[in-house]
């Protein structure tokens, strides 16, 4: 780690509590409200489990602890991680996928069975976690440099006897990264081809009246869609044969015979049946379930992630 960054690193952990303190205004009750409803604070484990597809079976704790580290306690899998080193990292690179990237990594080492093996850190396993933390952070939409902006501030240039050197390290991200990338690609190849036949659809069908309403007066984005972006393909159940996509950034894309228009945002909500809705004024009262089905605010399926 050069001079410039590790300073910039520890002047972030000693002014974290200070902005924390400074931060803390009351807020209105209405906006008090909001918050409880709308605005829960990111699940970034939840997040990366919902990428890889399995279950967490391990816990998340912040602990008084120099970084970040995964551990079996009592027979117990467990992340630890210190709040003041992943917002200070996070500063210091100016991106909060600095501190995801670490936590994927930890991640990786219980997913990858790092963890039962008593020998310590070594090179393969940094390196088969890195390469996790790569993978991870494409599936939830970070370029290659927000991938490895942790990695190039915190490790060292050359090897130690446990961990290996800078450019080894980014190379096993830049592997995950790309391989992510590659399955992406593929996966909005094969549904691209599917809807090619409905492309001249003349005509959006409208859902019904408590999820869709007419559109916005507010100008929506238009432009072609890359299918590098394309995460998932989202289903109308009423209109079933128009094409909606949810991309990498988790904006909510329809493609009409203009081009792609930006519809509305995925967004996380406090509640653990219907952890996702979308943030749009095209689209009223439409929530996610944890299964990928869309629901209206009076719980009627309307729809479906594909």
């Amino acid at each position: 780690m050069n001079q410039l960054n590790r300073a910039a690193l520890v002047l972030g952990l000693l002014l974290a509590p200070l902005f924390a303190s400074v931060a803390g205004v009351a807020p209105t009750a209405e906006a008090a409200e909001y918050v409880a409803a709308k605005a829960a604070p990111r699940d970034i484990i939840g997040e990366i489990i919902d990428v890889v597809g399995l279950k967490p079976r391990f816990e998340v704790r912040s602990a008084n602890i120099e970084n970040a580290a995964a551990v079996i306690y009592n027979g117990k899998r467990y992340i630890l991680y210190n709040e003041r080193f992943l917002a200070a990292i996070n500063n210091a690179v100016h991106t909060d996928w600095a501190g995801v990237s670490i936590l994927a990594h930890e991640i990786g080492h219980h997913l990858n069975g790092h963890t039962l093996s008593r020998t310590g850190s070594n090179h393969a396993d940094e390196l088969e976690a890195d390469e996790f933390s790569g993978f991870v952070l494409r599936k939830m939409g970070a370029s290659i440099e927000e991938a490895q902006a942790a990695m190039k501030v915190l490790s060292d240039e050359r090897s130690s006897a446990t961990h290996p050197g800078r450019s080894y390290r980014l190379a096993a991200i830049s592997r995950g990264w790309n391989n992510a990338d590659a399955q992406l690609v593929a996966s909005a190849g094969g549904q691209q081809r599917e809807q090619q036949p409905m492309a001249g659809s003349a005509r959006t069908q409208r859902p019904e009246r408590e999820t869709v309403r007419s559109q916005p007066q507010t100008p929506v984005t238009t432009a072609s869609l890359d299918s590098r972006l394309v995460l998932r393909k989202v289903v109308f159940s009423s209109a079933p044969h128009e094409q909606f996509f949810l991309t990498t950034r988790l904006q909510l894309v329809h493609m009409t015979e203009e081009g792609a228009r930006v519809v509305g945002k995925l967004a996380r909500t406090n509640n653990p049946d219907f952890p996702f809705y979308f943030e749009s004024e095209y689209l009223q009262g439409l929530f996610v379930t944890d299964e990928g089905v869309l629901v209206n605010k009076r719980g009627q399926r309307v729809g479906y992630f594909g």
